[in-house]
């Protein structure tokens, strides 16, 4: 009888690790920790921006941004990021009202538009290099590169948090620990939104500017 009693703690031992560190977490102090991470953040697209002001018409005897960019690609791309923001607002509404399965859809469908920014955004930076606009060319270059490219890789990363939310959702359900994840990645996905508006209208729109 002692060794089934032993067997059933040993089993139970990594939900109850699960629920111990879903207390022991708690949810102000998660979003506070997240709320400095995202202020750091600002201040590497600070930065980053304030380099492109500063060299985003250093073109070297070389192509202008008027020269390069398709804006209307770039609208597409746009409408992508800003889709998946509104995708992302109704799983966000799915999981308050406790609805994991269409939580889930809305999440797969904001991953969708994630992949496809990401495809359109590769595909501009393929068809730049094959121009000869590779990052070495100029300093605007190098500063497009720079800031397009770390947004970017931030979406990426969100995509990959997006998958690995969706895989514990599906293995735990809506518990209130991946709900506060979900809420951590609200916050990210709406703030790379925000990032890119900036990028859209700082780089592209100006940049196309005589």
């Amino acid at each position: 009888m002692s060794e089934h009693v032993k067997a059933a703690a040993t089993a139970a031992e990594p939900v109850d690790f699960y629920v111990r560190d879903e207390h022991e977490h708690q949810e102000s102090s998660t979003t506070l920790g997240f709320w400095i991470y995202l202020m750091s953040d600002c201040l590497i697209f600070a930065v980053l921006f304030a380099t492109y002001g500063v060299l985003g018409r250093s073109y070297a005897a070389g192509p202008s941004g008027a020269d390069l960019f398709d804006l209307t690609l770039v609208a597409v791309n746009t409408a992508m990021l800003l889709l998946s923001s509104i995708t992302f607002g109704f799983a966000m509404l799915a999981m308050d009202r406790n609805d994991t399965r269409t939580t889930q859809i809305w999440l797969a469908v904001t991953g969708l538009f994630g992949l496809a920014f990401l495809g359109i955004e590769l595909y501009e930076f393929s068809h730049l290099i094959h121009q000869g606009a590779t990052p070495q060319r100029s300093a605007f270059l190098s500063a497009f590169f720079a800031l397009v490219g770390t947004h970017g890789l931030h979406v990426a990363f969100g995509i990959l948090w997006l998958v690995t939310l969706m895989a514990q959702v599906h293995q735990r359900g809506l518990i209130a620990a991946n709900r506060r994840r979900l809420m951590c990645l609200s916050m990210f996905w709406h703030f790379l939104d925000v990032v890119w508006i900036g990028v859209f209208t700082f780089v592209y729109l100006m940049g196309v500017l005589p």
